[in-house]
């Protein structure tokens, strides 16, 4: 866990106290990704450097994991703080697996671990340990050396890692499967990560927390789809752009925009099933068995004239959502089988409910969110 408390840098420039970072206080859990946004020159970076003392704060204190930083020398917090920089500098005259292993070697490790680690992240980002450990980082491509840089930063197994801009000397085509990699290989890891960005795009994939940065100030602090749909102020709105509401497309899980649908037995009567169907005034409906688990879905207009359970008129799902699935998904997958709802099922394959174009509009327009609001306005700021 990282802890800004208060944390403030003042430069001096033509005599004059400059402001870079203005009292910024935040917390992020551990296994968390933290992205820090804002235009150029809002403080991001500094702050960022703040945490490894690459910049010494005028005031203000760094935690980790309830540790005041202060009182550690700058070598023993940097071994525990992993840092990426956009232009990455690999030693060219090191082999892959040299560059890789710099910090685990310095730490003690032994050949077979430091070989052995190396082929561990490689692996994560997709590329042959066998084919490019031995080889130099000008054999490599620009979006190569940009993953050798990220896992030489985790090579050491520091707990916190700091990214500054990571990707953004990467191509697009290269920077989302980077992106990719990396929010696979932080899962499996379960770093704690502050990045910076500039990219709304960047850190609505990857935070789980996003900071907002104004003028050295931190205007608001939140999870992605809560930044979305309830900005601080017009800056904020400004900032994460007009097509917000479609951004969070890709933060709701159809669970969260699922409704309430009812659900019938595969031995229900076919009369009960019409009078339940008519009550709800439903085309059709979902069939669980006894565990609630999925089977398929009968419709009205085959069930009329019939007698007997509903089983023999069963039809099998076209398709389904997964509950944790992102309704930009579900959306491309409804227009792909000319559906207007999806079937919502666990892992287990119990019934959740439907997701329909209402029922995503119900959502978006609620003005429920994936996250409570954290709003930092300056004036709070100060009166901390």
């Amino acid at each position: 866990m990282i802890q800004l408390d208060k944390l403030t840098k003042k430069f001096q420039q033509k005599g004059k106290d400059i402001t870079a970072v203005d009292s910024v206080s935040l917390t992020v859990d551990e296994g968390q990704i933290c992205v820090f946004l804002g235009p150029s020159g809002c403080g991001k970076s500094t702050t960022l450097k703040m945490i490894n003392r690459l910049i010494e704060p005028t005031s203000g204190r760094v935690f980790i994991n309830g540790e005041d930083t202060t009182g550690i020398d700058e070598v023993t917090l940097r071994r525990n703080i992993g840092y990426v920089i956009q232009q990455i500098g690999l030693f060219p005259n090191m082999t892959i697996e040299e560059n890789i292993t710099v910090v685990p070697k310095l730490l003690g490790w032994d050949k077979k671990r430091c070989h052995e680690r190396a082929v561990e992240l490689m692996s994560m980002v997709q590329l042959e340990p066998k084919q490019y450990l031995s080889r130099y980082p000008r054999e490599l491509s620009g979006g190569q050396q940009q993953r050798i840089g990220v896992i030489r930063a985790l090579a050491a197994e520091a707990p916190v890692l700091l990214m500054d801009e990571p990707f953004g000397a990467v191509d697009p085509v290269n920077r989302d499967a980077i992106q990719n990699e990396f929010f696979q290989m932080q899962r499996a890891l379960n770093k704690t990560v502050i990045m910076v960005s500039h990219d709304i795009d960047e850190a609505i994939k990857l935070g789980d927390k996003i900071a907002i940065f104004k003028d050295g100030k931190l205007l608001q602090f939140d999870h992605p789809d809560t930044l979305l749909a309830h900005p601080a102020d017009d800056f904020v709105s400004g900032f994460v752009g007009q097509d917000s509401t479609l951004k969070r497309l890709l933060l709701i899980r159809a669970e969260d925009a699922a409704d309430n649908a009812p659900s019938i037995k595969e031995d229900t009567l076919i009369g009960d099933a019409l009078e339940l169907m008519e009550e709800h005034d439903r085309r059709y409906m979902v069939v669980t068995d006894a565990g609630n688990k999925g089977l398929g879905y009968i419709r009205r207009r085959d069930l009329r004239g019939q007698t007997g359970p509903v089983k023999p008129y069963l039809k099998p799902f076209a398709t389904t959502a997964a509950h944790d699935e992102h309704l930009r998904i579900l959306l491309s997958r409804m227009y792909e089988f000319n559906s207007s709802w999806l079937p919502v099922l666990s892992a287990e394959n119990d019934f959740l409910g439907e997701v329909t174009q209402e029922s995503i509009a119900d959502y978006l327009s609620s003005g429920r969110s994936r996250g409570k609001t954290t709003i930092v306005s300056p004036a709070e700021q100060v009166a901390e």
